[in-house]
């Protein structure tokens, strides 16, 4: 529609045939960021691109190594010994005080199968949250989740090495439950029944045999999401104590897994000597 007008043009004018004002692009064609592969994935945002990334080049990185001791089959299937080199949740390491590992075991994956189920949906559903509450709160809410999953994973199973950025990932969901929850409408209700069906469907296939899913970390990634984001709100006005204090603590989120890298690179230097 003509902005001059009101007259119906089609999306190849550029000038109004009937009032010869010039028209501009459409407001689907001037979103930023931009849709990926035709919408397929709704929209990509800073910070989810960027722990996106970290996870894909954290997998590069474990493959090449893995191939070079020789596990010809890195690619699909990592072996056990690189990923706990590497900063998986393992519990005997856990209680030698490496509890860096609760952050870094959230950016590792077990294969290409893995990665890529974990990364088409942390585009879909962080890119929803970091939308919404903004990427301070998002990688709070990510790391929080993070940590909580992989403790529970190993309270649970504290002699199975665990790995994976789903802990963090259903933390998100957990996210967007707590926000349907608190939004009483019908967009509210719609959000939370599709992100509830999506726990529904994901801890069905941790059950089924020949899947090596940790449920202990997705329950408790989902449980701290939902509770940290039910009882924080969503943003309020730029500049207000609330909110310089969620800038406080997204730094001090981004300290603790920069600190907790740096562990994981030490430790690996004393595993290869």
């Amino acid at each position: 529609m003509c902005p001059q007008c009101r007259a119906f043009i089609t999306s190849k004018d550029k000038i109004c045939p009937y009032c010869n004002e010039p028209v501009g692009a459409r407001a689907i064609d001037r979103r930023n960021p931009s849709p990926i592969l035709g919408g397929l994935i709704p929209h990509a945002r800073f910070l989810t691109v960027m722990i996106s990334t970290i996870n894909a080049g954290m997998f590069l990185i474990t493959v090449l190594y893995s191939m070079r001791a020789g596990n010809g089959s890195a690619l699909m299937d990592l072996d056990g010994r690189t990923l706990v080199m590497f900063g998986a949740k393992f519990g005997p390491a856990i209680q030698l005080g490496q509890w860096w590992r609760l952050v870094t075991a959230g950016y590792l994956h077990g294969g290409l199968f893995h990665i890529f189920m974990n990364s088409w949906v942390l585009l879909d559903v962080g890119a929803q949250v970091e939308e919404i509450y903004g990427a301070g709160r998002m990688f709070v809410f990510y790391t929080a989740a993070t940590i909580c999953g992989f403790y529970l994973s190993y309270l649970w199973m504290p002699m199975t090495p665990s790995m994976g950025a789903s802990a963090g990932i259903m933390g998100l969901i957990g996210v967007m439950i707590a926000w349907g929850t608190t939004h009483r409408s019908a967009v509210g209700d719609a959000v939370r029944g599709q992100y509830i069906r999506w726990v529904i469907y994901m801890l069905i296939i941790g059950l089924l045999p020949g899947f090596n899913v940790d449920n202990a970390a997705h329950v408790g990634g989902l449980a701290s999401g939902f509770g940290i984001a039910y009882l924080a709100g969503t943003q309020r006005y730029e500049g207000s104590p609330v909110e310089k204090l969620w800038k406080v603590a997204a730094g001090a989120c981004i300290l603790l897994t920069a600190a907790c890298f740096l562990e994981m690179y030490l430790s690996f230097s004393q595993f290869a000597q």
